[in-house]
């Protein structure tokens, strides 16, 4: 089943200006990105900070407006919806943003912040939703005793965003969107938070995966494309991208990498 389908897809910004003011030369955050995505399939976004990643995945929700191409998602294009179908179409999408911080409900408990999704859709009932929202909380290995605390007080990033991860997958979305979702977390962590994202992905949920390390890439998708200034200049295989690079760019990325 197709889940996403982008074409050609650009999107420009004014720029800054000179020192002087005035509006400055359009900036091309992205520049005819096309690539598609299945059910069961995941994709890694790869690049550094500025390279266009966290733009294409606003786009991919119509969170921002593209100067061309399209983005069909569930088999609509998200430009020409209404705003009750584009709605209904998120709904079926979870999102992780980058910043945990800004990202979660700071005076909601742990608890009721994962469940916040849950009563936006079906109300405020508890019950079933506690117990879901429990047992997403115990897969990502938070502890018990950190569930009522407000997400305010005593959390660190990592715990955070294992947090912003649940909360995500509260609604059993159907595509989940994930902008650097490991980046607060130690190495035990993160191959816990991956596993859960990969036995959603075994169970049938696509996944774009956005991150700046190609050996994340690898391990949380088995297709990847790599953007540099909006433009997708290397993709294929991810674990083709870390033997044979075949981009400059995409060989400095591996370079950077730390060797072991």
């Amino acid at each position: 089943m197709k889940i996403l389908d982008a074409r050609e897809l650009t999107a420009r910004f004014k720029g800054r200006g000179g020192p002087f003011g005035g509006h400055g030369d359009d900036v091309r955050a992205l520049d005819s990105v096309s690539f598609s995505l299945d059910a069961g399939e995941s994709l890694a976004v790869i690049g550094e900070s500025g390279s266009g990643k966290t733009t294409l995945l606003r786009a991919i929700l119509g969170l921002i407006p593209v100067s061309s191409g399209s983005v069909e998602l569930f088999g609509g294009n998200i430009a020409a919806m209404s705003g009750d179908e584009r709605l209904a179409a998120r709904r079926r999408c979870g999102y992780v943003l980058q910043d945990p911080y800004s990202s979660l409900p700071p005076t909601l408990s742990v608890r009721d912040a994962v469940m916040e999704p849950w009563s936006v859709v079906h109300g405020r009932a508890r019950g079933s939703a506690d117990s879901r929202a429990e047992a997403l909380l115990a897969e990502m290995k938070l502890p018990e005793d950190l569930w009522n605390v407000r997400v305010r007080y005593s959390l660190s990033g990592g715990q955070r965003q294992r947090v912003a991860v649940a909360r995500a997958l509260m609604l059993g979305p159907e595509l989940l969107l994930c902008d650097e979702p490991t980046a607060m977390q130690d190495v035990s962590t993160r191959q816990e938070v991956l596993g859960v994202l990969e036995r959603r992905v075994a169970d049938g949920m696509a996944m774009i995966m956005v991150t700046h390390d190609l050996l994340l890439a690898h391990r949380a998708a088995k297709r990847g494309i790599v953007l540099h200034k909006g433009v997708i200049v290397d993709a294929g295989d991810t674990a083709e991208l870390l033997r044979n690079p075949s981009h400059n760019y995409t060989k400095s990325l591996l370079a950077a990498l730390p060797r072991i």
